[in-house]
């Protein structure tokens, strides 16, 4: 049985000073193992990542531990990815970063383009589409099921509505995704920080989240009108949307939502659904399914590039970070920006969720699944890989009895 993690004390360091090649190299096995058996949620490879740094290795105190995941929720990128950078950091300093990183993603894109690659080839069979019709209902409760958790955890008082209010308003009116979020989280700083504490927002912090956002927007767009390749813009585009996602996968799929089916036209609805399932079926970050994504738009360059776009903007901002980890967790307005931006992230799932639903709710038994995934989900805590391996199965037996 694993002993409890030990309380920091000048006998016992935060960290254990183990930057030696050898601790590199089992830091980096045991990610490349919490990658290819993590499946579920973020919060499910978080707490395997705890168990293992903390509790059974004691590589990390859990004070420590929980400063990194507070720091990794108010940078953004995929919170897991970056809590397992910040391991890295810790442990084996950048080579652990980088290294640890790499091995803990690379079994997810593995499993999603091979996914993918078997989606071109067969998903046009009939058999195909009756299992979608069991899946797209499941895949709808679980995007449901996310918004309800975060919205529990970000509505703390009127600000919040307020800043959901007009978000929403935004979103309807066509409002680019990421100019909401950024918004969102310039309100949550004036009315969650500055009235409240009647102090002026300190200018820096803010110029740190929101200059290199709208000036990185404009570069890419000017790259990629003057580079015209569709391999460059699938890069360019993920590498654009990694840099202002925050939080879960959901939220990806929240900002490329409108993108990559009107405005490019790289997948339809169906097939944007599917990448939802397929990252959830998969083991390692849900993020990956931006491989499905890119697979779909530019077959294995494509994944590959999407890959690196929507993670590289996250180990970036690690690298710089990582040494800040104590300032970083202690500032109020940074703090203030992410309650913001959580709002407006619910706000846009929202918008996903009315769209799947139009898509995926087409008769009364659609209806009955998805009330059935919302009970499994809410009541019974069932993890989301679990309820998609279940609609496969079901899809299955549905397609083989009418076929």
């Amino acid at each position: 049985m694993d002993e409890p993690a030990q309380a920091d004390t000048p006998e016992t360091p935060a960290v254990v000073p183990a930057r030696t090649k050898a601790a590199l190299w089992e830091f980096v096995l045991v990610c490349l193992k919490i990658g290819m058996i993590s499946f579920g949620a973020p919060t499910a490879h978080i707490a395997m990542m705890e168990n293992e740094f903390v509790r059974r290795r004691k590589w990390i105190s859990e004070e420590m531990f929980l400063e990194a995941l507070s720091a990794a929720n108010i940078v953004p990128g995929p919170n897991a990815s970056e809590l397992c950078y910040h391991m890295g950091y810790l442990r084996a300093g950048y080579p652990g970063l980088i290294l640890g990183g790499l091995a803990f993603i690379t079994p997810a894109y593995i499993a999603t383009t091979a996914l993918a690659m078997l989606y071109v080839r067969y998903g046009a069979l009939p058999q195909i589409g009756q299992m979608f019709y069991v899946l797209n209902p499941l895949v709808l409760a679980i995007v449901i099921d996310t918004t309800w958790q975060i919205g529990k955890m970000s509505f703390k008082g009127w600000e919040q509505f307020v800043i959901f209010g007009l978000a929403l308003g935004a979103k309807a009116l066509g409002v680019n995704e990421t100019l909401i979020l950024l918004l969102s989280g310039l309100l949550g700083v004036l009315l969650i920080h500055t009235l409240k504490t009647n102090q002026r927002a300190n200018a820096p912090p803010l110029a740190a989240f929101a200059l290199p956002i709208i000036s990185l927007s404009g570069l890419l767009r000017q790259t990629a009108a003057w580079w015209n390749s569709k391999l460059v813009h699938i890069f360019l585009y993920f590498f654009k949307t990694g840099s202002v996602m925050f939080g879960s996968a959901m939220v990806l799929f929240a900002l490329v939502e409108k993108d990559v089916i009107s405005r490019f036209g790289w997948v339809n609805m169906q097939q944007l659904a599917d990448a939802i399932a397929a990252g959830q079926i998969t083991p390692g970050p849900v993020t990956s399914a931006s491989a499905f994504i890119g697979y779909l738009a530019g077959g294995i360059p494509g994944s590959i590039l999407a890959t690196i776009g929507v993670f590289l903007p996250s180990f970036l901002i690690v690298m710089l970070t990582a040494p800040l980890l104590a300032k970083l967790r202690a500032s109020k307005v940074a703090k203030a920006f992410l309650k913001g931006i959580n709002v407006g992230v619910v706000a846009l799932i929202l918008a996903v969720v009315w769209v799947l639903g139009q898509n995926g709710l087409v008769d009364v038994w659609t209806w009955l699944l998805l009330a059935a995934g919302l009970f499994a989900m809410i009541k019974l805590k069932c993890q989301p890989y679990i309820l998609i391996f279940a609609g496969l199965a079901l899809g299955t037996i549905r397609a083989l009895l009418i076929h």
